[in-house]
């Protein structure tokens, strides 16, 4: 029955709208990176989120052109005070082995979503939850969480302050619900082939690591109908050349990103193919606080920055649309505006005069200079970055660097080892247009806090926000702390992204949008 249904979409489309849908349907997506877990509570970075949008379905999803939409809830109230919503269950929402969805499933992935025993990167996203922060911290039980099913298909979730942003965080992975047999019964291998129970628009039907992951329509969605992609792929290839030669061979639908020297030649010969777009995310080095030579040594991490030509670094070194980065919220976000620190304005020149100065006042000298690594996962932008910044140091400073690449998995490992770093690549993808998305990252209880940072008046300000029911209050009140946090030059803005792929122009349904989300559900080939 589900490819006969699926066989009177196609006829629908060619009929009704003109355009004629190909077979077979099978979607090739380069990935870059081997994601590090499937499991939606654990998974960290935007490549395993792509896989996971796709097996998965939030209370809510993102929409074609990123906008929030219902999903596995039709409808929602939110209580006068804003602390208490109510979602209302799909009658029809079913797992992929076709047990039913239930708000009892929704409580369970909460709930495991925050216990410490999990340790999800993502957990103090949720601490604006009732008791969150408690469970967290393993003062209560994660069962004394703010969420509870009322029945079968209510599922209420209570607040303790008001958060405006909740219904977009609820379509992000962190968020969804998991089979609850499949867990317990397997442990850390229900994310493997055979073990995997979904409840999204694709079922996990293989993976072999670093080499392929392969999704298979879920007849059992509750929105199958409308899904045209019967099969995906999705192929890690962290060499962006040769991500592009697959592409051009015919061995690609979608590309995760291009290479930096293919760029112009794009736009000259492959234009019909090439997307480029605003996306809501910062990439920027991390700094190792916990000890020296960064520890206490706020002069120092001001001097490297200084150091460091973003403009150059985004035009040239780049050069695809990139914008240089002097906070670590983009623009984009509705009702903020990042501060700007004072040095935005000046002159490279007087840049580099007061990083000599400040490099002089902590020590350093020619006789005598500072030795530093950068730690990156392999790529070739994360190398042209890093030997650009390397260069710029050493010329201006006569700083010392060494480069250390390492494959992806490896690279999040020893990130979160602070005996292994000092300096490190780092970016966010924000999960949702709110600024709290980023300034979470570096409040000192975040479980992605890899850098060390403290700050107590950070940390104030923040808890503040999420406490402020004035919403413009609020922002002023983010603002206040991402002005600190640039303050303390904690991190190293460098640019701010643009999404970048190479898409088959035979490709329906992709519209560029600021979250940079392309579910498979919502795409289909055109003849």
């Amino acid at each position: 029955m589900p490819q006969r249904i699926s066989w009177l979409v196609l006829a629908f489309l060619a009929v009704f709208t003109g355009i004629a849908c190909a077979e077979p349907q099978v979607l090739r997506r380069g990935n870059q990176l081997e994601p590090e877990s499937l499991d939606p509570h654990r998974a960290r970075g935007a490549e395993a989120a792509n896989i996971l949008r796709d097996l998965y379905e939030g209370l809510t999803r993102a929409a074609p052109d990123g906008s929030i939409v219902p999903g596995v809830a039709e409808r929602w109230e939110v209580s006068e005070d804003g602390r208490r919503y109510l979602f209302y269950l799909r009658d029809d929402a079913r797992w992929s082995n076709g047990d039913p969805v239930t708000a009892e499933d929704f409580v369970f992935g909460l709930r495991r979503s925050v216990a410490p025993d999990t340790a999800s990167p993502y957990a103090k996203s949720l601490g604006v939850i009732v008791n969150a922060t408690a469970v967290l911290a393993g003062e209560r039980a994660p069962e004394t969480l703010g969420v509870a099913a009322l029945d079968q298909r209510t599922l209420e979730i209570r607040l303790a302050q008001p958060a405006p942003y909740l219904v977009a965080m609820l379509a992000h992975h962190s968020t969804y619900p998991v089979h609850r047999d499949s867990v317990e019964r397997h442990g850390e291998r229900f994310t493997r082939p055979g073990n995997h129970v979904s409840n999204g628009a694709y079922a996990l039907a293989d993976w072999q690591v670093n080499t392929l992951i392969r999704l298979e329509r879920n007849p059992h969605y509750w929105d199958a109908d409308a899904v045209r992609i019967d099969t995906v792929y999705y192929y890690p290839i962290s060499d962006e050349e040769a991500e592009f030669n697959r592409f051009r061979a015919g061995e690609l639908d979608v590309t995760q990103t291009i290479p930096v020297r293919r760029f112009e030649w794009l736009r000259a010969n492959m234009p019909e193919s090439l997307r480029v777009a605003p996306y809501l995310s910062t990439y920027f080095y991390g700094f190792n606080l916990h000890k020296p030579p960064f520890r206490d040594a706020p002069g120092l991490r001001r001097a490297l920055e200084l150091a460091v030509d973003k403009e150059l670094i985004a035009e040239k070194v780049l050069g695809r649309g990139e914008l240089p980065a002097y906070s670590l919220t983009p623009p984009g976000i509705a009702g903020y505006r990042s501060p700007e620190p004072d040095y935005a304005t000046w002159p490279m020149e007087k840049r580099i005069a007061e990083a000599r100065r400040l490099y002089a006042a902590a020590g350093y000298s020619g006789d005598k200079p500072l030795e530093v690594e950068i730690r990156y996962n392999t790529g070739d932008t994360h190398h042209h970055v890093a030997l650009a910044i390397a260069n710029m140091w050493k010329r201006h400073l006569g700083v010392k660097t060494r480069l250390v690449h390492e494959e992806w998995r490896v690279f999040l490992q020893n990130r979160r080892q602070a005996e292994l770093t000092q300096v490190f690549r780092a970016g966010w993808v924000g999960d949702y247009n709110d600024p709290h998305t980023f300034l979470q990252l570096m409040h000192s209880a975040s479980g992605i806090n890899d850098y060390g940072y403290r700050n107590e008046e950070y940390d104030r300000l923040l808890d503040a926000a999420a406490q402020e029911t004035d919403a413009k209050r609020r922002m002023q009140l983010m603002r206040q702390a991402e002005a600190v946090l640039l303050e303390d030059h904690a991190i190293l803005p460098l640019y701010v992204y643009v999404s970048k792929h190479l898409v088959n122009p035979r490709l329906g349904g992709w519209q560029d949008n600021l979250l940079d989300h392309h579910a498979s559900r919502d795409l289909y080939f055109k003849d």
